[in-house]
């Protein structure tokens, strides 16, 4: 008998029904030679400190750290897990081979060899990997299974991550509590640290500090009126009003002069396809759905078959998938919500002629064990309104990345007066080109402010992006070189603004870039290496930080508490708050997934770092604490 296990119930029912194993019995289904049964997610965890020795049962910092010679793993404590467990323990034991199906990435992959390792399997295993639940993508995925041995370094950097989070995150949290929690209110308050919580939290203190000390500071700046067009002065800004006011002076009354007309033809290339990074961003942006909102509710459309595997961090797709993309857009031509057919003129305009196959789109060195986010085709059916519209999202990049470019016109003015040079420039957009896609009634909105200016500090004026930034269509009047005439000048007193706060947005790409901000996509995909969390783990990240009290959301912005600040003053190790720090362990995980980097080197790292980390806490004489509201608040 052959034993497929999925990672929970509803997958395990699709699987069985293409399987034929159409007999239900109790934890599994059964016929046709197999019997599936399934997971509710996480069965086993890692040992608790108590499980190694008794005298690690209490918090006491002369227990610390807590390294144990070997690491075990046990059964969560739940009536309902260990009755599941017991069922799989059974088939597995009667088992003449085993299927994994476990969700394909590293978290499933734990997840499913814990079971296995707990259960003591000893018969041979497969692994069916796929990257979409659609019962097409299930028999391919049956019909060239692989070894479950190709996917070893899979399990090790999933383990060498929970191995890793256990170590930094048991020892830290009770170092920090013990010697720096104020423990006059009852129970007294645990002071969480974590290996990636605790520098995403750094990088939101950092940036309320920017906000707090920011003092503003005036400045002018020089414009005037030529012809109902406003130029701006090329020098820039004026730190006093002096200076200002004389060169004010020096222009007012004497005739503006055109001394160049500059215009210049650019493409703008369709966006790349979606990771699961970029999705939450623009959710965030548009919709205002937090990063966890964003996850579960792709995670829902993936698993009704609508859209492909959604833990993904590369926005490419490998060339085997370029021959389904016409079956694809012909499921995107049929789609329709509430009667009407939003995708069916965007994909009448690609038929006649074959998909272009471009290297932005299909690039197989790109991607690893699962491609960029698109759907499956399978028309949908019965969406809430959160699913409709990240499935709108999805359909639509998708679509567009197949249009020609959007092309337009840059004309660039210079005028002069009395020497002090004004420039002003004006954008046409000539041909839409995949703009059209994004053009249509419910599609989505525009803003004009780049989604780069709002990744790291948002933009001057404070607005966030949306998911796509048009190109700002100003047509200027003809100007001629030479041309002469009256103007009417202004100086206008402006004041420096503070940076913008995190939104999840813009954290996200922090996070991603660990805290470096990059305007380049190109650039940004390349220090995707060394980001902090995976794609899938960082929205739970955020989630974690909003109820340990250490940030708080007001409107669309991320403030951090004076709990949140409190601690990250207290920390004095560069290793728990460094982003940069955090994002080269997380190059040495996707390392240990790639076989580029030795598991048990890591973990070795680890233990002496947590060694330093305990010493240097422990020699610290001070008397600070950090309480409920931080009693030390100045």
């Amino acid at each position: 008998m052959k034993v497929c296990i999925a990672e929970k119930p509803s997958v395990a029912r699709d699987i069985a029904r293409i399987l034929g194993a159409n007999k239900s019995c109790d934890g599994y289904m059964e016929g046709n030679g197999y019997q599936v049964t399934w997971t509710f997610g996480h069965l086993c965890e890692l040992k608790e400190p108590n499980d190694y020795y008794e005298n690690w049962k209490h918090w006491s910092l002369a227990a610390l750290p807590m390294i144990p010679p070997r690491f075990g793993i046990k059964l969560i404590e739940d009536e309902g897990i260990k009755k599941q467990f017991a069922v799989i323990e059974k088939l597995y034991h009667a088992a003449d081979e085993i299927i994994n199906c476990g969700d394909a990435g590293q978290e499933g992959e734990l997840i499913q060899r814990w079971v296995m390792q707990k259960a003591g399997v000893k018969c041979p295993v497969k692994r069916l990997w796929i990257s979409s639940m659609t019962d097409e993508a299930i028999r391919e995925g049956f019909a060239s299974l692989k070894e479950q041995d190709v996917y070893q370094p899979l399990y090790l950097a999933g383990l060498s991550r929970a191995i890793g989070d256990w170590l930094l995150g048991m020892n830290a949290t009770r170092l920090y509590t013990l010697k720096y929690g104020n423990n006059n209110y009852g129970k007294g308050q645990v002071l969480s640290i974590g290996r990636v919580q605790t520098p995403t939290l750094a990088l939101i203190v950092q940036r309320q500090k920017e906000i707090n000390n920011f003092k503003p500071e005036p400045y002018w700046v020089l414009a005037t009126v030529y012809r109902d067009t406003q130029f701006t002065a090329t020098k820039g800004k004026f730190t006093s009003k002096e200076e200002g006011e004389k060169a004010f002076s020096t222009i007012e009354g004497k005739p503006f002069t055109i001394t160049s007309v500059t215009k210049k033809k650019g493409t703008e290339q369709p966006k790349q396809l979606y990771d699961l990074t970029s999705l939450q961003v623009d959710c965030n942006r548009k919709y205002g759905y937090s990063a966890e909102m964003t996850l579960n509710t792709i995670q829902s459309l993936y698993e009704k078959k609508l859209t492909t595997y959604p833990r993904v961090d590369t926005q490419y797709l490998p060339d085997d998938v370029y021959p389904k993309c016409p079956q694809t857009m012909n499921g995107l031509f049929q789609t329709a919500f509430a009667g009407k057919r939003p995708y069916a003129e965007l994909v009448k305009a690609l038929g006649g002629k074959p998909l272009p196959k471009s290297k932005r789109v299909f690039d197989g060195s790109k991607v690893t064990d699962h491609h960029a986010i698109i759907p499956t085709g399978i028309p949908p059916q019965g969406l809430t309104d959160a699913e409709k519209n990240v499935y709108d999202l999805i359909a639509r990049r998708f679509i567009a990345a197949f249009y020609p470019d959007c092309k337009f016109s840059t004309t660039t003015v210079i005028g002069e007066v009395d020497g002090i040079e004004f420039k002003v420039t004006g954008k046409e957009i000539l041909n839409q080109g995949w703009r059209m896609v994004f053009a249509t009634p419910n599609a989505t909105k525009e803003t004009g402010i780049t989604e780069e200016q709002s990744a790291g500090n948002g933009d001057a004026s404070g607005k966030e992006s949306s998911a796509v930034e048009p190109v700002s269509e100003v047509t200027l009047p003809s100007f001629t070189k030479g041309e002469t005439g009256p103007h009417t000048p202004t100086l206008t007193e402006k004041q420096t603004t503070p940076p913008k706060h995190y939104t999840e947005a813009s954290l996200l790409r922090a996070m991603e870039t660990a805290g470096k901000l990059v305007d380049d996509d190109t650039l940004r995909a390349a220090l995707k290496e060394n980001g902090i969390g995976r794609p899938s783990s960082r929205a739970g990240i955020i989630e974690t930080l909003f109820k340990r009290h250490y940030i708080c959301r007001k409107r669309k912005n991320l403030e951090a508490t004076e709990t949140g600040i409190a601690l990250i003053d207290t920390i004095r190790e560069k290793l728990l708050i460094s982003a940069e720090l955090t994002g080269i362990w997380e190059k040495k995980l996707r390392d240990i997934e790639h076989k580029k980097y030795d598991a048990g080197q890591f973990i070795n790292e680890l233990k002496e770092q947590i060694n330093n980390i305990v010493n240097d806490v422990l020699a610290d004489n001070s008397n600070r604490k950090i309480g409920q509201g931080d009693i030390n608040k100045k």
